[in-house]
């Protein structure tokens, strides 16, 4: 592949968090009366944040969430951002072994707090340095629009045609692939289920990845 810069999502690519997080959710909702799978909430909250996470949430268990689905939340995310999370199996090694040169971001749904302090947890902070870009934080229309990678590329002086995205929700691949960017679809974490690639292909990914070492073939044809 012909490409100029990388844009990392960070939850599911870089961070082992997705079926965590998930988990968590769904554990929460069938306690307080609507069963759900960690695969049902994957497929339909997965990548979402802010007002948009919370009304599909909603909508799902037919009311409002009690106030403290909120804290269980902000409890749970406390104690993962302390102990930290492992990376995605290979991305370490991936990352490291980039050319230095080479312009690298992330593009994620999640805070810039959560997204620095597990990239010291992982000691790839120094890697990304400022080019970290929150949909929660740095535009107005977050995941699945393209807008937050359309801000990366600016901000690595890379047209994003040049640029090749990796994501792995239904939700960052639709915003990936409608940004004009090459789009690798990965499947490492333990997250993506056996359909997952084929839902990743559906909404238009231009290629497959089930892990890293894979993505390192389609990108320097290792």
């Amino acid at each position: 592949m012909k490409f100029d810069a990388l844009i990392f999502d960070f939850d599911g690519v870089l961070l082992e968090s997705e079926y965590a997080g998930n988990r968590q959710i769904a554990d929460y909702l069938t306690r307080i009366g609507h069963p759900t799978t960690p695969e049902h909430s994957m497929a339909h909250f997965m990548g979402l944040a802010g007002p948009a996470f919370l009304a599909a949430i909603e909508q799902w268990i037919g009311r409002p969430l009690p106030d403290d689905f909120h804290v269980a939340r902000a409890e749970e995310d406390a104690r993962v951002l302390e102990q930290g999370l492992e990376a995605v199996a290979g991305a370490i090694a991936f990352i490291e072994t980039l050319p230095h040169a080479l312009p690298k971001a992330i593009a994620s749904s999640s805070s810039t707090h959560w997204i620095e302090t597990h990239l010291d947890h992982l000691k790839l902070r120094e890697l990304f340095q400022d080019r970290i870009f929150s949909g929660a934080e740095h535009v107005e229309r977050g995941k699945p629009a393209p807008d937050l990678y359309w801000l990366a590329a600016r901000n690595l002086g890379v047209d994003i045609r040049d640029c090749v995205i990796i994501e792995d929700s239904p939700v960052g691949v639709t915003g990936a692939v409608a940004s004009g960017a090459q789009v690798i679809g990965l499947c490492a974490g333990r997250h993506c289920g056996a359909d997952h690639a084929g839902r990743l292909r559906s909404l238009g990914v231009h290629h497959i990845a089930a892990s890293f070492e894979d993505v390192a073939a389609l990108l320097f044809g290792q």
